[in-house]
């Protein structure tokens, strides 16, 4: 044995503390296995963590999750993870109200009839294609589901499952969310209202897989969630349940490699050069970043791996964190967030952000006023966030150390980035922007220090019919004792990286799937 490696007694170690991370180590701590959970940064959670200035405290990732009621499948789900100290409380009947030009607002509501209803009532003469965009949403949803499930089947049951289910998996994971609306909707704009929230998983319609969105706007139709007391009371209370099982959490510990012996992955190594050894890897750390970063020199050849390795990163993302002292629902703010479209064009949305043109989408919302643990106290203190996605042409030249080399170049960067969207936001708020007494700019690069994603890729790999297709995506893979979880292994966002945790899960031990039914 060498001499700084580890033979401490755990059956897992999960790389990666995000989402997907987080929920298959408590999924297998609920079952008895001792896990080590291991985190490059210094806070627990990925994107579920939170953040404090001048007294004020923000959720870097999670704005608002559908199904989480405790009646919910993710609601049953986390209930069972946690032990029911984790709780989302609903964000009221409207979670989103969607802008779009010429001062056309519409509520997007629960339950489903309702927002069908406003819909119709907008656009009467549509009534039956807005009924077939709805049964066609459904049936995609149940295709998505499909998939997920062969992402941990072991062999031949998943072939075997695919082969009966082909037929729908291939009508709507094979085609974009555009190409499929364009064939329902022939009003372009109520098309671009169907389309509107594609930044809840980074694809553009033109792109995205129609199964990714559907899987992702039907969660979302029996109404929205947050949780109380923030997304950083999922870590907590998640944490707590591996440590009780016998595991051991760890932050502030980046994973350099896994390693391998015989074929087989057997460990893994710290960047401190520590190596622990376990039956069982699961990496949650994303599939392209553990083809790229984590793998032997060997490895990346491979079939799976070199397409895993092909897919291009989701989206980057700058977001501006506000702080309020005030009355802000008094002016203007709400518990539903706001998307706003500059224009009826569903696949303009990705803003060049280096360049001088304008913001062409951006997403704003009120953490504050969702959580009822926030207390204002007696200056009325209250937070807010907007953000704009955008490319990573941006920001590349300040990339791989160039922000360290050229501070005041990057900060100048900074600078002029955040007062557009000041503006933007002012714009669009302006009774509450004089409100505004703190405000901080989040940038791709610091997307990058949290997670490691390749390029600021916050929603994973990229959200396309090959993503869906792929037969390398899988929870399982072709490494005996190595499993990858989270959102690449399911769908993008804080819900699709809890069930592709559950699948991780599940792959190691198939108890699992009796919690996901």
């Amino acid at each position: 044995m060498r001499a700084n490696q580890s033979t401490s007694g755990f059956d897992v170690i999960v790389i990666g503390s995000g989402m997907g991370g987080m929920t298959t180590a408590a999924a297998l701590s609920r079952l008895d296995h001792k896990v080590l959970l291991l985190e490059q940064a210094q806070a627990i959670g990925g994107l579920t963590h939170s953040f404090t200035r001048d007294g004020f405290s923000w959720d870097v990732g999670l704005h608002y999750c559908g199904t989480f009621g405790h009646d919910q499948t993710a609601g049953r789900i986390l209930d069972w993870l946690s032990g029911g100290t984790i709780e989302f409380r609903s964000v009221g009947t409207v979670y989103d109200t969607l802008h779009f030009p010429d001062r056309f607002e519409i509520p997007v509501g629960r339950p489903a009839a309702a927002f069908k209803m406003e819909l119709k009532d907008r656009f009467p003469d549509h009534v039956g294609e807005i009924d077939a965009y709805f049964e066609a949403l459904l049936s995609a949803e149940e295709a998505g589901h499909m998939v997920a499930a062969e992402r941990a089947m072991p062999e031949p049951f998943r072939s075997a499952h695919h082969w009966w289910n082909n037929r729908k998996i291939q009508r709507w994971c094979s085609r974009t969310t555009g190409e499929v609306i364009e064939e329902l909707i022939s009003n372009p704009k109520l098309a671009a209202v169907l389309s509107a929230q594609w930044g809840d998983y980074g694809g553009k319609p033109a792109e995205a897989s129609f199964a990714v969105h559907a899987t992702i706007m039907g969660h979302y139709l029996e109404g929205a969630a947050y949780p109380v007391g923030g997304a950083a009371s999922i870590a907590k209370g998640l944490v707590s349940v591996i440590e009780a099982a016998g595991g051991t959490v760890r932050a502030g510990t980046p994973v350099s490699k896994i390693l391998l012996e015989d074929g087989h992955a057997v460990g893994i190594r710290t960047k401190s050069g520590e190596e622990i050894n376990a039956p069982r890897i699961v990496s949650a750390v994303g599939a392209r970043e553990t083809v790229k970063r984590l793998l032997p020199e060997e490895i990346p050849p491979q079939d799976w791996a070199r397409e895993i390795a092909t897919f291009k990163p989701s989206v980057c993302h700058f977001e501006v964190y506000l702080g309020f002292e005030g009355d802000i629902a008094k002016h203007g703010a709400t518990r539903a967030n706001h998307w706003f479209h500059e224009t009826w064009d569903p696949n303009v949305g990705i803003w060049s952000a280096a360049a001088d043109e304008s913001i062409p989408m951006s997403f704003v919302s009120f953490p504050s006023l969702k959580d009822p643990a926030h207390d204002p106290g007696p200056a009325n203190r209250h937070t807010g966030q907007m953000l704009v996605l955008s490319d990573w042409s941006a920001v590349d030249e300040f990339a791989n150390g160039g922000a360290a080399e050229r501070p005041a170049e990057w900060r100048a960067f900074k600078e002029k980035i955040e007062a557009r969207m000041l503006a933007f936001f002012a714009d669009k708020f302006p009774a509450l922007a004089p409100l505004i007494v703190f405000h901080e700019l989040g940038t791709p690069l610091a997307t990058i220090s949290f997670t490691g994603h390749d390029k600021g890729g916050f929603y994973g790999v990229e959200t396309t019919p090959r993503r869906m297709l792929s037969d390398a995506l899988n929870a399982r893979t072709p490494i005996p004792g190595l499993f990858l979880a989270g959102q690449d292994v399911l769908i993008p966002g804080i819900a699709g990286a809890l069930s592709g945790g559950m699948l991780g899960a599940a792959a190691i031990d198939p108890r699992v799937f009796q919690k996901l039914r």
